[in-house]
């Protein structure tokens, strides 16, 4: 090996350039891949929502509230 300052200086920029580069196309990946997730994700078309099905769910729910009343007031149904 030499002892030239200048050769350890020129491997330490080096080297530093390298793992500078790594990581930002790590970072570039990984920003990518969010990007994906997010949009995997993200419903495609919203599922429209008709009167019909909202008082079906209404029904549902106060189906659902009367039996928990009948537990909570100790009735069997």
């Amino acid at each position: 090996m030499t002892s030239d300052p200048g050769f350890y200086i020129t491997m330490a920029a080096t080297s530093l350039l390298a793992l500078a580069m790594l990581i930002a196309a790590g970072y570039k990946g990984f920003m990518a891949w969010l990007d994906f997730k997010r949009a995997e994700l993200a419903p495609a078309h919203p599922a429209p929502v008709s009167p019909t099905s909202n008082r079906i769910e209404l029904a549902d729910l106060k189906e659902r509230l009367r039996k928990l009343e009948a537990i909570a007031a100790g009735v069997d149904l």
